[in-house]
């Protein structure tokens, strides 16, 4: 991800040992060979042109390029063919120097082990790191005070976009009313969105709501995929759903509330079924916040959210000025696209 590379490997737990010693090898000893990486180069611009001919997953860089504008979080991780190009051995030597260190890393195991086994294995395979002073990302910082578009103009059957706004970042305790909001407004079929945009509308196969974090921000984005002749009135339909909440207009009934609070749980529980989930779900945080919390923490934080704390954060969130509006597709001026948000 943006913010961290995740190595991983997932065996019965008669082979941890063994796992722990492969994994360790890649991560601390890797061979790095000119010619494998001359190869690898060759299969990641290919895979660049992939994303580029798939709008669907494409869109999303877009958007982050322009809600980040200026700062590194606004980067694509793939890189761009050029950069990923010139790269050479000593820039993959330099990278692991200034970020493999014992000060930045969080070693993750689940499943049928126990605590004293894992701690013998991390000191064993992992005990040689020592310390890295890793530089300082620039800090996020934003000055956006207007709307903002970004056109990729492209002749296909069907136009995406993603609307969003900056909201709170990892850990923030309004995370969780936030995660509410975008769930009564795009996650599930009894969703906002997906009733009005798509159910009532016909204006899309597939919209959603969801959230993303980072250390220092975040945002809240809703995607949908439409016919390029329509997408004027999807966006306005959005946005209406969207201030509808933050005006009050509409208001959130305790039986909505309630859906979308054992939506939100099912899901967590449901995605905690797999051990490389668990190892996430803790890891990430420890990781980047040097903190955890358990499952139940997390059902009893959504079971305290009210319906004023929802729609706090819609307010705070969706400010008509800053909106930011990523589009693909057969258009060829982006000041249409300005003047219907702003």
């Amino acid at each position: 991800s943006k913010e961290w590379t995740n190595f991983y490997i997932k065996t019965r737990k008669g082979n941890l040992d063994l796992a722990f010693d492969v994994l360790s090898d890649m991560v601390l000893n890797p061979l790095l060979k000119s010619a494998d990486i001359e190869r690898e180069k060759g299969v990641v611009v290919e895979e660049i042109g992939m994303y580029e001919d798939t709008p669907m997953w494409k869109i999303s860089d877009y958007f982050e390029n322009l809600i980040f504008k200026g700062n590194e979080l606004g980067r694509d991780i793939i890189g761009t063919r050029k950069s990923v190009k010139s790269l050479t051995r000593n820039d993959f030597d330099l990278y692991r120097k200034r970020y493999y260190g014992s000060n930045n890393i969080v070693v993750t195991v689940s499943g049928g082990v126990s605590t004293n086994t894992v701690k013998k294995l991390s000191k064993k395979y992992f005990g040689s790191l020592t310390k890295t002073k890793k530089p300082k990302a620039t800090k996020f910082s934003s000055k956006k005070k207007k709307v903002e578009v970004f056109l990729s103009t492209q002749k296909r059957e069907q136009a995406h976009f993603i609307l969003g706004f900056l909201a709170s970042k990892r850990g923030s305790k309004e995370r969780f009313a936030e995660e509410v909001l975008s769930t009564i407004l795009g996650k599930g079929m009894s969703s906002r969105l997906f009733t009005e945009v798509r159910e009532k509308r016909g204006l899309a196969y597939s919209v959603k709501a969801s959230r993303e974090v980072y250390s220092e921000t975040g945002y809240f984005e809703v995607y949908a995929g439409v016919d390029p002749k329509r997408i004027d009135e999807a966006i306005k339909v959005t946005l209406e759903e969207l201030y509808s909440i933050a005006n009050n207009k509409l208001p959130i009934s305790v039986k909505e509330l309630k859906k979308a609070k054992e939506f939100i749980k099912g899901h967590v529980a449901l995605g905690l079924e797999d051990t490389k989930a668990i190892n996430s779900f803790f890891g990430i945080k420890e990781l980047l916040l040097g903190e955890s919390e358990t499952p139940k923490q997390v059902y009893e934080a959504i079971d305290k959210v009210t319906i004023d704390e929802v729609v706090t954060s819609a307010g705070r969130i969706f400010s008509s000025n800053k909106v930011n509006l990523a589009i693909v597709g057969p258009y060829d001026k982006k000041e249409r696209f300005e003047k219907l948000i702003s």
